[in-house]
């Protein structure tokens, strides 16, 4: 696979994710595919493919009428695609959820094989995990 299918794949997940297509956008995950997130949240930390689907399934209910995701920049080399983008959605809490994001996807065999997620910690924590944290050196 070369650099612009992997351009059109990142565009597809962010399509995917932003239609509230779960599946849609964990199938352009390889099967030894991960997720990981930034922070030292209670959403921080590894997610492994086969845990992904119900993972991503919860905080989409969180967002009754969806979350949108919006490219700013993409720049890809090699099997790396490096994304800078933002989200907008209105949670169950009332709360507006808005952050911006530096995404790094690395493929295998045209597959995400590894997503890295950095993003502003606390508007998750204060937002998505209701000002919740970790226990002190568990994430």
């Amino acid at each position: 696979m070369n650099i612009e299918e992997h351009k059109h794949t990142v565009i597809d997940f962010f399509d995917q994710m932003s239609n509230g297509n779960v599946e849609g956008f964990v199938n352009l995950y390889h099967d030894e595919g991960a997720v990981w997130t930034s922070g030292d949240t209670l959403i921080s930390g590894t997610q492994k493919k086969a845990a992904i689907l119900e993972f991503a399934g919860e905080i989409y209910k969180s967002f009754p009428h969806g979350i949108k995701f919006k490219i700013i920049s993409m720049t890809a080399e090699d099997d790396r695609v490096a994304v800078e983008a933002e989200s907008d959605g209105l949670h169950v809490s009332g709360l507006r959820y808005q952050n911006l994001y530096h995404f790094l996807f690395i493929f295998k065999e045209g597959k995400v094989l590894l997503l890295k997620e950095y993003m502003d910690t606390e508007k998750v924590t204060d937002v998505l995990c209701g000002g919740h944290r970790p226990p002190d050196g568990i994430s």
